[in-house]
């Protein structure tokens, strides 16, 4: 049998360290990710036979479906065959979450009413999210309860126990046979043989918290595993001396009815008025109001699946997100009277190193995303071609095909510093800033080894859809697990002769045709991502703007209302980047993209100034008409 020990490597990856915690249900080790350079938990499981090993990765497949700030999350599954006896050990990979547990905190000292409560409400949050989820926890135990040095409370080993049942949580009764659980947490109807539920569930937060306080099991200090199970096959229950302010929630929760005891939505609402975690605790959980780089570039937010939602951020908010460092230090954005070079291109036989994006056109930003490896939130589905040039998405969807969140990652000319607020890791050649949650959003950006940057999003669609912040790690990972073997790869093929790509967004509009726009400058303010986009503005960057940007949609119609520029039907939307603003978008070519969609490639031109909105339109439209025939010139005609 193997015998893991410091020094040994799991499946050529994870390399443990050191054991910090060990049960009935396994030996956990703190490990190094020799992949992703971070350090993670890692329970060693062994099963007593191949259906217990079905049931155990099962479990942590559910588990891997958990995403909430109370639940502790689990990244991997590894299963090893040892080579002589030909037994089974299975490997969970988790979050390393320095803590104590529950048991150990109030083993040391009771914990004050206060204090369990605001242990409880985490764990009842944690609770109701896999209940909606249909996860069942079926081990909810002090054992199983960690809390951060910062008071955070986390729930670890959902379903271990009910896919292993060992010894250690099988006590055998005359009347029932086998009782699985931890007897001293153990709810009436485990005890006379239920399947565990989510009710059984609640009973055992109750029972976790009232030891915390009291220093017992609710069933009283007996010395005898069976003696607990008689106990609560009675539905003899201690009553409470310490509970303070708990005393009326710890009754609810400790109901040995379960057709009274409330669930998990329920007991984390009693817990909360009673005992709410304190100010800091809350801080730590709530949503912070960190800028949301997304703001920071233009782009297409995604609406419904196949209803794509035209971009609605104006320019004058472009400008204030500009001149916001909450979070950030320096945003090096280029640009003055003179213009700037755009993006340089490495000569074809420069070295380019693992970590960077390389050669601007030819970088493939889908293949640094991998709908298989987001297949844990649901249906996935890449979406090569929508929104700016360099991008790329994976949907998640329902059983009907609508879309219920997902991920866009595109590039950047630019990289990003933090401040101390934002947490930036080190992984290979690359540094990964993770920003707090904003509403539906969550971002990463990673900075690459040539200077540039990678922007990771993940959106939200439904309220019972994924955490967007854990949908942004995993694709984040995914993406710097293939940045740590080489540059970002390359596209297949080079774009259509007839793509906008391959022009420079800056050289479509030349001087006379940018001076119908008053107090504009006629040099570049700043270049995107391979020049495919252009901006241009007032000396003070407020009173008059212009960007122009290549893009994708399928469904340009609902873009705005048609309009005619240079005889091309188009769309245009008023004030859609804020008061004084217009943007057109003009079709420039159809085509069917790699996953068999209908596609049309596009190039929006907005306007904003001081004159009214009629007036804007009418210049972004002659703009546009401006625009579309220097394409002509440049481009074969699209057959």
């Amino acid at each position: 049998m193997l015998t893991p020990k410091a020094g040994h490597e799991v499946a050529g990856r994870y390399l443990l360290r050191e054991p910090v915690g060990r049960g009935g249900m396994g030996v956990v080790w703190q490990a190094w990710d020799e992949t992703l350079k971070r350090t993670v938990a890692v329970k060693c499981a062994r099963p007593d036979d191949e259906q217990a090993a079905r049931r155990l990765k099962k479990e942590a497949q559910y588990a891997a479906r958990l995403h909430h700030p109370n639940i502790v999350p689990v990244f991997d599954f590894v299963e090893e065959t040892d080579a002589g006896s030909g037994e089974a050990t299975c490997w969970i990979v988790m979050e390393y979450v320095p803590s104590r547990s529950l048991a150990q905190l109030f083993e040391a000292e009771l914990l004050s009413p206060e204090d369990a409560g605001s242990v409880g409400c985490q764990i009842a949050a944690a609770l109701a999210k896999s209940h909606a989820l249909g996860v069942v926890h079926g081990d909810v135990t002090p054992e199983n309860i960690l809390v951060t040095e910062d008071g955070v409370a986390r729930l670890t080993d959902f379903g271990i126990a009910r896919a292993l049942w060992s010894d250690v949580t099988q006590t055998h009764t005359v009347t029932t046979g086998v009782v699985r659980g931890k007897p001293k947490y153990l709810a009436p109807e485990l005890a006379k043989g239920r399947p565990a539920d989510e009710k059984a569930d609640v009973f055992s937060l109750g029972a976790s918290l009232f030891a915390a306080v009291e220093g017992h099991s609710p069933y009283g200090r007996v010395d005898h595993p069976m003696a607990y199970v008689a106990r609560a096959i009675e539905g003899h229950l201690e009553p409470a001396e310490r509970a303070g302010l708990l005393t009326d929630p710890l009754a609810a929760l400790l109901e040995p009815d379960a057709r009274r005891r409330p669930d998990a939505a329920e007991a984390y609402r009693l817990l909360t008025r009673a005992a709410p975690p304190p100010p800091e605790v809350q801080s730590q959980l709530a949503d912070h109001n960190t800028l949301h780089l997304a703001s920071l570039t233009l782009r297409l937010p995604r609406a419904v699946r196949r209803r794509r939602r035209p971009l609605g951020l104006a320019a004058g908010a472009l400008a204030a997100a500009i001149a916001i460092t909450a979070g950030i230090i320096g945003l090096t954005w280029g640009g003055d009277d003179k213009g700037r070079e755009p993006d340089a291109k490495p000569s074809p036989t420069a070295t380019v190193h693992a970590g960077a994006i390389g050669d601007v056109v030819t970088a493939d930003p889908c293949k640094l995303l991998d709908a298989a490896s987001l297949s844990r939130f649901g249906d996935t589905e890449l979406d090569p071609d929508y929104g700016e040039l360099d991008r790329c998405d994976v949907l998640v969807l329902s059983a009907d095909g609508d879309e219920l969140a997902g991920v866009d990652l595109n590039f950047s000319s630019e990289d990003q510093e933090f401040d101390g607020s934002v947490p930036v890791r080190r992984v290979g050649n690359v540094e990964v800033a993770s920003l707090s949650r904003d509403g539906d959003d969550c971002e990463r950006f990673i900075s690459t080894s040539d200077g540039r940057g990678i922007f990771v999003v993940g959106t939200r669609r439904e309220a019972a859809a994924p955490d967007p912040c854990a949908l942004a790690d995993a694709a984040t990972d995914h993406a710097v697990t293939v940045l740590d073997q080489g540059p970002v790869p390359r596209r297949s093929g080079p774009w259509p002769a007839t793509s906008l790509a391959r022009l420079n967004a800056c050289d479509l509009l030349d001087t006379a045709a940018l001076k119908r726009v008053p107090g504009l400058r006629t040099r570049p303010s700043d270049h995107g991502f391979a020049d495919w986009e252009c901006d241009w503005s007032s000396p003070d960057g407020d009173r008059a703007f212009v960007q122009l940007s290549f893009t994708r949609d399928n469904q340009p119609a609902d873009n705005g209302e048609p309009t005619a520029v240079g005889g091309t039907t188009s769309y245009v939307s008023p004030e859609e980047d804020g008061e004084r603003s217009c943007a057109v978008y003009v079709p420039h070519r159809t085509y069917t993209n790699s996953v068999g969609d209908g596609t049309s490639e596009l190039f929006r031109l907005t306007v904003r100034g001081e004159r009214p909105t009629e007036k804007a339109c009418e210049t972004a439209e002659e703009l546009s008409a401006s625009a579309l025939k220097n394409i002509a010139e440049r481009l074969p005609e699209d057959k």
